[in-house]
């Protein structure tokens, strides 16, 4: 008796599962026979046939100005990091190897850590056998240098920053001088007959401003990280002149 309830059990859930698979069966079918309702698109999708629709011309243009905006962006932010160094570690480095090695010594720490902090203090380090005066234009001049590799290529991403948009504002006006110039031809104010040019006109604007906002981020955030790093080379090069007067006293 008590082996027969398990096997009714498994039976009645055999059972009971077989009616729920076939109703839903039946229920597919018949979607299936008074038509299911499309499925929602993707945002890709949509996406998609938001740029075609808002034509290759000026859609491709914007896309190309976001394509190499990003490029410019990803190349300097992988740059700049690669230059950030902690000043305080390479200062300590330094100035015990001038107290244990002297100049050389330094010289050689500096070789062997990367960044333009680094390079600032090889090179004043370099002219430390001439005056004070000497390495402390030294460290100005080749400030300057680095300042224009961190600086590098920025110019070409507010370009981008600035081009983005005017397109996009030029598909406006074009797609809303075709409106007027179809309503010129016809004689009457149709709201299907402007709809496609004035949703073509109002896409390529949208596109422009994303295109703008989304490099403007990235701008902005490379210009905080080359003022950061240029706050950092001015007051290593005010500690090493400090160091240097020490060394020689």
């Amino acid at each position: 008796m008590k082996k027969l309830f398990p096997s009714l059990a498994v039976a009645g859930a055999f059972v009971a599962g077989t009616n729920i698979v076939s109703a839903k069966v039946a229920a597919v079918a018949l979607l299936v026979q008074e038509g299911a309702p499309e499925a929602e698109k993707g945002f890709t999708q949509v996406l998609k046939e938001m740029f075609i629709t808002g034509g290759a011309g000026f859609m491709g243009i914007v896309l190309l100005c976001l394509i190499l905006g990003l490029a410019v962006a990803i190349e300097r932010i992988i740059y700049l990091n690669m230059a950030s160094t902690n000043s305080a570690k390479l200062k300590q480095q330094v100035e015990d190897a001038l107290a244990s090695g002297g100049v050389e010594a330094a010289k050689e720490v500096c070789r062997n850590t990367k960044g333009p902090v680094a390079s600032i203090y090889y090179q004043g380090l370099d002219r430390a056998g001439e005056s004070i005066e000497s390495a402390e234009k030294a460290v100005v001049a080749y400030g300057g240098v680095q300042m224009g590799q961190l600086e590098k290529n920025v110019s070409w991403l507010s370009l981008f920053i600035a081009i983005a948009p005017m397109l996009g504002f030029m598909g406006t006006v074009i797609g809303m001088i075709q409106a007027f110039q179809k309503i010129a031809a016809v004689g009457n104010l149709s709201a299907s007959l402007i709809a496609g040019d004035i949703q073509v006109a109002l896409l390529t604007t949208v596109f422009g401003l994303i295109t703008a906002i989304i490099l403007q981020i990235f701008y902005n955030y490379i210009i905080a990280k080359i003022d950061s790093i240029v706050n950092d080379m001015e007051d290593s090069s005010i500690t090493l002149i400090d160091m240097l007067v020490d060394h020689k006293k």
